[in-house]
């Protein structure tokens, strides 16, 4: 049987491809009993529409919405950081009655898709460089969140100076620090950075929270030493844990742990407490995000408060705006037992 097309089915019922079309996406134009008895010859014929793609390649719009993770769907899903920022982008999606379409950015080719949706909201920095290539040209609206694309409208939080507020209110000029952060090189296993170096410097967060804890100590006037200062490759337990046993056995121990994540810092909090390790009278754990978690913990965490489902509403209401403006959204410093 040929491919049934609205031509060919406004031909067999013998009406015009307006009347098919309207039963299908404008019922107001059709009285009931007529749009029924269309949609019922359709479904004996087994046509079940116009086609979408084509239709939005004609009308310029599907009203749909991809999100472009930065890494694999199910990390990002998992992670109670990016789900808050996902909830809020469905929240406010919904509330423009349009749809949302997940994409993971370890893997992703735009062309695939670009067709099919409206735009791109990219959810931190790709370590898929031609990704990042592929969003430069990309002639849909494309928005990121937690980096800066050339050319192209971003909202972010100052994450630099959110650092470097965290860290200034808990150090003092005694104190040994150790800084255990997030993606700082290339290693896919939780290990001193020592002279590795930094990867993505441009565009990655985790830089500029590393830059604003840099500058803290720089005024307390104090230095961090290389096997103090850990890469992890993803915020999770495990990797956490890791890292904190080793940084916790070294001679001087550590005073301070900054962490570049909210996970990360409970990890670490867990197993100095496992170890006798008196919080926050001998080790002063400080994190980053701002997850719900925290304040169950005790004792609770200091950390910097970013408001990831707020976030992603402000992204889908950047996205859908004429303004190209960059912005920087508020934060909240927040100091708890763990300080």
């Amino acid at each position: 049987m040929s491919k049934l097309t609205l031509k060919s089915v406004a031909k067999t019922l013998g009406v015009s491809t307006a009347t098919i079309s309207n039963a299908f996406n404008r019922p107001d134009q059709l009285s009931v009993a007529l749009r029924q008895k269309i949609l019922s010859a359709c479904a004996e014929l087994g046509y079940f529409g116009p086609n979408k793609a084509a239709q939005s390649l004609r009308t310029g719009s599907s009203g749909i919405v991809a999100v472009i993770l930065s890494d694999s769907l199910e990390y990002m899903v998992s992670d109670p950081v990016a789900s808050q920022f996902l909830q809020g982008v469905a929240r406010e999606l919904e509330l423009h009655k349009l749809h949302l379409l997940l994409f993971s950015g370890s893997s992703a080719n735009l062309d695939a898709i670009s067709d099919f949706v409206d735009g791109f909201i990219c959810y931190g920095a790709p370590r898929n460089l031609g990704l990042i290539a592929q969003l430069q040209r990309c002639p849909k609206r494309v928005l990121t969140v937690d980096f800066d694309l050339p050319g192209r409208p971003s909202v972010n939080i100052d994450n630099e100076q959110a650092a470097y507020q965290s860290a200034k209110a808990v150090l003092s000029r005694t104190d040994t620090v150790a800084i255990l952060g997030l993606r700082l090189i290339d290693a896919p296993d939780s290990r001193p950075v020592l002279d590795a170096p930094l990867w993505d410097n441009q565009s990655s967060i985790a830089h500029r929270r590393l830059d604003g804890y840099l500058r803290a100590m720089q005024e307390c006037k104090l230095s961090l030493q290389p096997d103090y200062l850990w890469h992890l490759p993803e915020s999770n337990q495990l990797y956490a844990q890791q890292a904190a046993q080793a940084v916790l056995s070294l001679t001087p121990r550590p005073t301070v742990l900054l962490c570049m994540s909210d996970l990360i810092a409970l990890s670490a909090m867990r197993e100095a407490l496992q170890l006798g390790i008196a919080i926050p009278q001998q080790l002063k754990v400080v994190g980053f995000d701002g997850i719900e978690e925290t304040l169950r913990y005790h004792p609770t965490l200091s950390s910097v408060w970013q408001f990831s489902d707020a976030k992603g509403e402000a992204a889908v209401r950047a996205f859908l705006s004429l303004d190209d403006t960059p912005q920087l959204l508020p934060y909240e410093i927040r100091l708890g037992e763990s300080s």
